[in-house]
């Protein structure tokens, strides 16, 4: 394919052709001469003290190269992990509690799952072997199993010698003016919300090989993470305790992260302290088992809820007091989806008082860290949700009371009660189109016909905010001597289809061919610095570093162009990838003028060599991408079984650069959002702290067949935040679906709530409970 102008195309991912057949280069497929293989030994308890631990029956098996333990990480001066986003603003000045660990526990085990040994053999079978010869007396304690026991002053304590098992509290916003609110409204509603815990499950499971090269005393590691640049520099600073420049990271193809490879784990510091000491590559490869016990989950908080009313449906406060269950080893990333939670509870409605207070809890569960949209579903699971609660409860249209509480587009710039600047926005524009495009006015008549058949229908509607661009970045353009482009990008593609949309970018910007222009990310050896893929944000901050590298380049490009053309530099013009004397038709290419820039001699010495350039955008705000979706479920109330028969999605992104991708990051989060409200749940025992749910035997995943299909549209409001108008896009789908479902199936069997997962069994009980209170 040949082309040059490529914002706005549908345009098939480069990527695809070798993904789709089979020559995708994992961390799993990469193969280095005498390299070992590691197995991480875990915790069978929630809680427990190791009495001892008896390695030599491993060590002494054959082909077992090295078997590790807490103390000998100990021993070695290795650094613990610590959370880095307990966010002073949001604290009051008060102390967050910390817990620091290493990459193997030492002394007491606080989770299944938790790391207590490491295994290196010549094989794998040989490290599963050897992991089996090695005795553990644990001493089982007390344990935390469930959100909502955590805070009670009779539960365990998650860490010996603490108050309680409080780890921070976020608290926003104005309670003096939302007691006013409450005490003076003539309707107060109040419900208590729950989002299910889940697991990221991402096709490609954690995976780590490290190597040591002793001569120059440098560590290469290979990781399944977003975040490469970042990763390097904690892992090195923190944990090896060495100079960034002694540890090259690279992140080659991974196969989803959705912000659980945000971060670097254990294994990435085991197999590099392993590598050094067997002096051969060491390879760890996690297994799903090991992906449902230690990869961070996601959601898992329990909301109660005070809404003010008036008799019109306005809505002039908002009390949420909301806890959050991060596990037992905080997560370096704890913070975020509380802090998100906190920051988003105003959504797209226009509420004059809101007083949140957001409650981190430990619990002898696994960590949970941001998981696709990090704390933005939640906060719009309890806003959608209350807002359906308050209609039904006072007889209201579930349409009317959002239209009264909507923020207007005339009113944008808008501050929310919560100080987030809202730049720009149609909310009930959106709204609208897709109440339109879902034909929401001829639902009676499709009911209609559902209940002839024997079958309950509901409808359901989410009107959602999203928040994205966090982080500055840097963008690398580089043209080689052959005129061909390379991006050296600081975000991580893995499956977001950066290999496309950047190259449609550069055509777009500087006017070269689309197929000539490359894409080099995840190594650390080549890209100087990069936050990653996180937060939606690689097309509104990424991209617009790329727009400054761009225009740099353009730049430099008119001073050689005008020595080239003998014309003066302020008398060239760029257009369509042509530099021209102003008035004449005197040109030249840029690959061309890209061409000339590396002259072996007798070039000018004050152009330089190379057309090359670095962008940088530092975002001052955020931007707001938001949405509307509307579900309708039909249920067979005999069974409870419901399907989802019909899924609408009108989103607004700002400028879409491909409209084929982008209908694909909102399928992919919608059907995330859809498993989270229908069917995925990680469900630990309430006495033993076993997670019962750690195979897809048991954790049930969302289907193509558990699937309608989706009707996608986008309504675009471009932003002024950045130099493309671009907004994120990669979260609006599990923010608005998981509102919308829940709520077409309580419209379906006329209750309030239900807990999510809804399952047939739910469901059904549902059904039987609405039943026996109408008598």
């Amino acid at each position: 394919m040949t082309m040059k102008f490529g914002i706005g195309q549908p345009v098939p991912r480069k990527e695809d052709p070798r993904f789709l057949t089979g020559r995708g280069q994992y961390v799993g497929d990469h193969r280095f001469p005498n390299e070992s293989h590691a197995i991480v030994l875990r915790s069978p308890h929630a809680n427990a003290r190791i009495v001892s631990m008896e390695t030599d029956a491993a060590k002494e098996l054959p082909g077992v190269l090295a078997v590790l333990t807490g103390q000998d990480y100990v021993d070695a001066g290795l650094g613990t992990v610590e959370c880095v986003t307990m966010f002073p603003f949001l604290m009051g000045g008060q102390e967050g509690v910390q817990h620091p660990f290493g990459a193997l526990v030492c002394g007491d085990v606080k989770c299944v799952g938790a790391p207590v040994a490491f295994v290196i053999a010549e094989s794998l079978e040989i490290a599963k072997d050897g992991a089996e010869l090695i005795e553990v007396e644990y001493a089982p304690l007390p344990s935390v199993n469930r959100t909502d026991e955590a805070f009670s002053p009779t539960a365990p304590r998650v860490w010996e010698g603490t108050e309680s098992n409080e780890a921070f509290t976020f608290k926003m916003g104005d309670s003096g003016g939302v007691e006013t609110a409450l005490s003076h409204a003539p309707h107060v509603i109040d419900a208590t919300l729950t989002n299910n815990r889940v697991n990221t499950n991402s096709m490609e499971p954690r995976a780590a090989i490290g190597l040591y090269e002793p001569g120059t005393q440098k560590f290469t590691l290979y990781a399944s993470n977003q975040a490469p640049n970042r990763a390097r520099q904690d892992i090195a600073g923190s944990m090896l305790k060495i100079p960034e420049a002694k540890l090259q990271v690279i992140a080659p193809d991974v196969g989803g992260g959705f912000g659980m490879k945000g971060v670097f784990y254990s294994e990435d510091v085991l197999v590099l302290w392993g590598a050094k000491l067997t002096g051969r590559p060491v390879k760890w490869i996690g297994d799903r088992q090991e992906s449902f016990t230690s990869d961070s989950h996601g959601r898992d908080m329990i909301a109660q809820c005070e809404v003010a009313v008036q008799d019109d449906g306005l809505i002039t406060g908002l009390k949420v007091t909301s806890d959050y269950n991060v596990g037992a080893y905080l997560h370096p990333a704890a913070g975020v989806s509380p802090m998100d939670f906190s920051e988003l509870l105003s959504g797209v409605y226009a509420i004059p008082a809101i007083d949140a207070t957001t409650r981190a809890l430990f619990a002898n569960m696994g960590a949970t860290a941001p998981y696709r949209g990090a704390g933005r579903p939640e906060a719009a699971f309890v806003l959608e949700r209350m807002m359906d609660i308050a209609a039904r409860r006072l007889g209201l249209d579930p349409i009317d009371i959002r239209r009264r509480n909507l923020v207007r587009a005339e009113q944008m710039p808008y501050e929310t009660a919560l100080g987030l600047t809202l730049d720009c926005g149609d909310f009930e524009a959106i709204m609208d189109r897709a109440i339109d495009v879902s034909d929401w006015h001829g639902f009676d008549a499709r009911k209609g016909k559902t209940e002839a058949r024997g079958k309950l229908r509901g409808r359901g509607i989410s009107v959602y905010l999203e928040s994205a661009a966090v982080f500055n970045e840097r963008m690398e353009i580089r043209f080689d001597p052959g005129g061909d482009v390379t991006i050296l990008a600081g975000t991580h593609s893995h499956g977001q289809g950066h290999e496309t949309v950047y190259a449609q970018m550069v055509s777009d910007f500087l006017g070269v061919d689309y197929d000539r222009i490359f894409l080099i990310q995840g190594d650390t050896d080549k890209v100087a610095m990069g936050r990653g893929t996180i937060g939606s944000r690689s097309m509104t901050v990424g991209g617009a570093a790329l727009r400054m590298a761009a225009d740099t380049i353009i730049e430099k490009g008119k001073e050689i162009a005008g020595y080239l053309l003998e014309a003066a530099e302020n008398d060239i013009v760029f257009e369509d990838g042509n530099f021209t004397v102003s008035g004449t038709d005197k040109s030249v290419n840029i690959v061309e003028v890209a061409k000339s820039s590396f002259a072996p001699a007798n070039w000018p010495p004050h152009l330089g060599i190379g057309l090359e350039a670095v962008g940088d955008h530092n975002p001052q705000h955020g931007n707001f991408p938001n949405g509307c979706q509307i579900a309708e479920v039909e249920i067979d109330p005999d069974t409870g079984t419901t399907v989802l028969v019909s899924l609408v999605v009108v989103d607004d992104v700002g400028t879409v650069v491909n409209p084929l991708l982008l209908h694909g990051q909102i399928h992919g989060g919608v059907a995330q959002g859809i498993g989270q409200a229908m069917l995925e749940d990680m469900h630990y025992d309430a006495t033993s702290g076993q997670l019962l749910t750690a195979s897809f035997q048991d954790y049930a995943m969302p289907r193509a067949d558990d699937l309608p299909p989706f009707t996608v549209e986008e309504m675009a409001v471009p932003t002024s935040t950045n130099s493309i108008g671009v907004k994120g896009a990669g979260e609006t789908g599990t923010v608005g679906a998981p509102p919308a479902v829940i709520g077409a199936i309580c419209n379906a069997l006329d209750v309030d709530d239900i807990p999510m997962p809804a399952t047939p069994e739910r469901v059904w009980r549902a059904l039987q409970s609405r039943k026996s209170a109408k008598g």
